[in-house]
């Protein structure tokens, strides 16, 4: 380690609490990780500390750091155009809309592109509302869905309430086996009142007033909360029943997270509207969307669309989206994730909880999982913030990153991890938990 590397981490730490403003963070407690670069499933900083990225950032870099066809891909349309308004037609943009429609259900054949998942799910909620003529929307408490006017209201966790400016939205609880509210004892009783929860709130806030039901296909951030079966092709029954849009968010759980294409593939449903963003290029380069069914977008065939936006579109996010996906294509990433998921990382949290107490549930597919973290296995208890810090801390100085929310330790590395990396992800792990 050189006095230059070590001064390059230091220069970028004073630059970063100088001068940059963190999201969802009180600013004056931050302490941010260096990282300087990265390959595959690993980053660094500058000295060259090395780490697992068992969050895959923000749940996001499904093709793992620095996938050299990506990158080349957005080196090549750089050079040749950098930037071109969205009323153009521009070939990278139609190869990127082309690819994404071909994994797409049938009768999709339509990409608005955006910045990313915030803005997805802001357009696909306003396209539900001019097709249906109607005003409310009708999303779970336990979600997320984006920091934008009405995404964030949309959303169901604590980050909606300090920016309730947006009309229409009304929650409702999904199903949690885990921590029902609805005093299940199985996937099949918690689908059923779920879906009977749901009716009676539609029945209640008029069903001639909701435009849409907007639902993550497997709640990300709220806890990989994975639907029981029968649950989305339920939802659809009662869209369907009632004339409502159903609005499927697959930002963070979509492009092979599931070890899926889309996660909705696995539940026996197609939506109206599918979101977006993250998984489609591995957050190269900011771009997200909505993939519109053809009953929809027959609405603005004579119709003004009243939405858009300068960067939709943009040449360098769609040459990596068409790169990465026909890299995931190729490479078969998505089997990958999904054969990862089943041999290496299912097996090795089940014998974690059995060996550890503090762990009360395990679930996810594919490398979408989670550790479920409780005081006390009776009670399901959570444990407290100091022990999450303590996890956390202890896993980072054991070189893996980890993606922690409230009393859960999301086990989401890239879709490319190896079982070697998963092994040596779980030492750590077990290092941490036998020290807590």
């Amino acid at each position: 380690m050189t006095s230059t590397q070590i001064d390059l981490d230091a220069r970028a730490y004073e630059l970063d609490r100088a001068h940059v403003f963190h999201s969802w963070s009180a600013q004056g407690a931050l302490d941010p990780l260096v990282i300087a670069g990265g390959s595959g499933t690993r980053v660094w900083d500058h000295a060259g500390r090395e780490y697992l990225d068992f969050a895959s950032q923000m749940v996001n870099v499904n093709v793992g750091h620095q996938h050299p066809a990506v990158t080349a891909a957005i080196a090549a349309q750089a050079a040749q155009l950098t930037t071109i308004a969205p009323a153009t037609a521009n070939l990278a943009r139609g190869e990127a809309a082309q690819r994404i429609t071909a994994l797409a259900p049938d009768g999709f054949d339509k990409v608005f592109f955006t910045n990313g998942g915030a803005d997805a799910n802001e357009n696909a909620i306003r396209m539900a509302r001019l097709h249906t003529g109607r005003d409310k929307v009708l999303s779970t408490y336990r979600s997320y869905h984006g920091n934008t006017g009405a995404a964030v209201v949309a959303t169901g966790d604590w980050r909606r309430m300090p920016n309730e400016y947006a009309r229409g939205h009304v929650h409702f609880f999904g199903p949690y086996l885990y921590r029902s509210e609805f005093w299940s004892e199985s996937p099949e009783q918690e689908c059923e009142r779920a879906l009977h929860h749901l009716e009676r709130v539609v029945q209640c806030e008029g069903p001639q007033r909701i435009a849409a039901i907007l639902l993550e296909s497997v709640p990300g951030t709220a806890g990989i909360l994975v639907p029981p079966p029968g649950y989305l092709a339920g939802v659809r029954e009662i869209a369907d029943r009632y004339g409502i849009v159903l609005i499927l968010d697959e930002v963070m759980c979509g492009f092979g997270r599931t070890g899926r294409w889309f996660a909705f593939e696995g539940h026996d449903v197609v939506p109206d509207l599918i979101t977006f963003a993250k998984g489609v290029n591995s957050g190269y380069v900011p771009v997200g969307g909505v993939i519109v069914s053809n009953s929809v977008a027959k609405t603005f065939d004579d119709t003004v669309f009243p939405g858009g936006l300068t960067y939709s579109g943009h040449p360098l996010a769609c040459a990596s989206i068409v790169a990465a996906l026909d890299a995931m294509a190729e490479e078969r990433i998505v089997e990958n994730a999904e054969r990862i998921g089943r041999e290496s990382i299912a097996p090795a949290l089940t014998a974690l909880a059995r060996d550890y107490p503090v762990i009360g549930d395990v679930r996810g597919e594919g490398v979408f999982w989670a550790l479920e973290l409780v005081a006390d296995r009776e009670t399901r208890e959570p444990v407290p913030a100091a022990t999450m810090a303590r996890i956390k801390s202890g896993l980072v100085a054991r070189g893996v990153l980890p993606f922690g929310a409230d009393n859960r330790i999301h086990v989401v590395p890239p879709c490319v991890v190896t079982a070697d990396e998963v092994d040596t992800a779980m030492r750590a792990f077990r290092d941490v938990l036998t020290a807590l």
